[in-house]
């Protein structure tokens, strides 16, 4: 199986997971591909059997690069005719989505827009969603600390945690199975 594991971090807390994801693919005897997304970046979907993507949720989407360069991916299959109506499935073609947030004021309906964004490509593409997945980090930039105590989610600091990294690894096992 081929797979690509697509991420955009500002703060470091989507990378960490990232990077657990793709130990975690590693671990079951699987290659992986970690790409951090950056403007500009080019990247063939199609040649891959299973593609996650992840980012940071920034004001209820994920993070601008990945907005740009899902809407130039959007563009260029639409001109390739590989965005057909209906969406029909393209079989043996796979996707996961994964946020990281902080919640502090609504908890993970913060995270949910940001999740369906980054979904709505692959579903668009024909890709079978195998997993749309939430994870809890802390606050790191300075004068948002408070939040990381204050917010929906009670004390967040240090996520994040083993814990969730332990999740995301039983999460990554669950999505091989299907």
């Amino acid at each position: 199986m081929k797979i690509l594991n697509l991420y955009y971090s500002a703060t470091g807390n989507t990378e960490k997971l990232a990077r657990h994801i793709a130990e975690t693919f590693e671990k079951e005897g699987h290659a992986v591909e970690t790409l951090k997304i950056a403007e500009g970046m080019e990247v063939e979907l199609f040649d891959y059997d299973l593609v996650l993507a992840g980012s940071g949720v920034y004001e209820w989407l994920p993070g601008q690069p990945v907005v740009k360069v899902f809407g130039d991916l959007r563009r260029r299959y639409f001109q390739a005719g590989r965005l057909k109506p209906a969406s029909p499935r393209v079989p043996g073609k796979k996707a996961a989505v994964y946020v990281t947030y902080g919640g502090v004021h609504t908890g993970v309906n913060e995270a949910i827009p940001a999740a369906k964004y980054m979904a709505q490509l692959f579903d668009h593409l024909g890709f079978d969603l195998v997993g749309e997945w939430y994870f809890v980090g802390e606050y790191k930039p300075e004068g948002f600390q408070e939040f990381n105590v204050n917010g929906r989610l009670g004390d967040i600091r240090g996520r994040p945690s083993a814990d969730d990294l332990k999740a995301a690894a039983e999460l990554v096992k669950g999505a091989l199975r299907i």
